[in-house]
């Protein structure tokens, strides 16, 4: 079987979702499936099973460190040379429309997969009264295909009370070789002069639309309570608000953007982990936290409070609430034996959270669409095609 996927950015650990595509492709190749990528980023790699095409993207006008692909006619040329069995498309752009106008005049079976809610951002730049239109986009381009891919329950009952169709989940995985508390470093938490303090955490993107208001007011209460002695706030990441952060928080530690061992002695090194955001559709960084041994504290809208809810590992929130979460971070800092018991009970969860099992269920999907069984190789006959892209609309809203 081949699968088609276009993905925007494949860009090694840019964030939650290109990390969730890596993952994929090493399932996809462990099953000896070839997969093709098409992105207007990615990191340079050869492997086997795997085909790297590069698209055409212009900078994204609201957040320019991201880029938005755009149509191209040769787009049509590689999928027939690449031939494949499905399309996978996991962002709802134009060049998304593409690919899945390719797969209906094709024949051929088309999958979504819903990694970001865009429309929940477009309050904090003030363009909420395009809420309405964008959701009428969505449902007619995710209707469009033959499956949609939500990352938990709860987005997939808002895909399905916004008039989306045939909505399944595909959950995400975590490495435990990688997120564990065996890294806790003491050294670390010397340099971050946290002796005898809590070490209250975020990481993620350093933008409006994580909350990091609440976060921020958070901080405010610590310090209005001269509560600051005995806690240390540790932001790791970067972003375009990073000077606001640093203006308003002047004794939260900045180490910036991390990866690899740094980014698990972070996690690991801390105490709690705060994390308000209410646009998430899943949360890795709860399954990384829980994973490396400390509990959450989330909002009560988005992904994340599933997570939580699931694992028993944290505290729910009401989204914006800053008094509660003020609360739940006091309380877990108070109470050492509720910090152990969510400990333990987030340790637990996790071990259940293998990639390659979360990603069988895409897999799956992929064989039920196609008819292909892992014994059988592809048998798709191509024919040759007209362009794909034009200006006449080829069904509307």
């Amino acid at each position: 079987m081949k699968v088609a996927i276009y993905c925007g950015t494949y860009t090694r650990n840019q964030d939650g979702a290109t990390r969730t595509l890596y993952e994929l492709t090493k399932s996809l190749r462990k099953e000896k499936i070839d997969t093709g990528i098409w992105a207007y980023g990615y990191t340079e790699q050869s492997r086997r099973h795997l085909t790297l095409f590069k698209v055409p993207s212009v900078p994204f006008f609201l957040y320019p460190d991201y880029r938005i692909s755009i149509p191209f006619p040769q787009v049509a040329k590689q999928l027939d040379d690449f031939s494949p069995d499905l399309i996978h498309i996991t962002v709802p752009d134009l060049l998304g429309i593409q690919f899945r106008q390719y797969a209906r005049k094709r024949g051929i079976p088309a999958v979504s997969s819903f990694h970001t809610n865009f429309v929940s951002y477009l309050k904090s730049y003030r363009l909420g009264r395009f809420e309405t239109p964008a959701w009428k986009y969505l449902q007619w381009l995710y209707n469009g295909t033959d499956s949609v891919l939500a990352p938990t329950g709860e987005i997939a009952r808002m895909l399905d009370l916004r008039g989306i169709r045939n909505v399944s989940l595909w959950s995400r995985g975590i490495h435990l070789d990688q997120f564990n508390p065996r890294f806790r470093s003491q050294g670390l938490r010397n340099s971050w002069k946290a002796a005898g303090r809590t070490v209250i955490l975020y990481a993620g993107r350093f933008v409006w639309y994580k909350d990091l208001e609440t976060f921020i007011q958070v901080y405010e209460d610590f310090s209005s309570r001269n509560l600051l002695g005995r806690v240390r706030f540790i932001l790791a990441g970067d972003g375009p608000i990073l000077k606001t952060l640093q203006t308003r928080m002047p004794e939260a530690v900045f180490p910036g953007y991390l990866s690899g061992k740094d980014l698990s002695q972070v996690y690991a090194s801390s105490d709690l982990f705060l994390f308000p955001s209410t646009t998430e559709t899943f949360g890795n960084v709860i399954q990384e936290a829980l994973a490396s041994g400390i509990p959450a504290v989330v909002s009560d809208l988005g992904g994340c409070q599933e997570i939580v809810a699931s694992s028993g590992a944290g505290m729910v929130c009401p989204a914006g609430d800053v008094s509660s979460f003020s609360l739940a971070c006091q309380l877990l800092i108070e109470d050492r034996a509720l910090r152990a018991q969510l400990n333990t009970q987030g340790q637990a969860w996790v071990k259940n959270r293998n990639w390659d099992l979360m990603n069988a269920a895409v897999i799956e999907t992929y064989r039920n669409l196609t008819g292909y069984s892992p014994e059988s190789p592809s048998q798709r006959q191509t024919q040759p095609m007209g362009p794909i892209w034009n200006t006449s609309p080829v069904d509307s809203l």
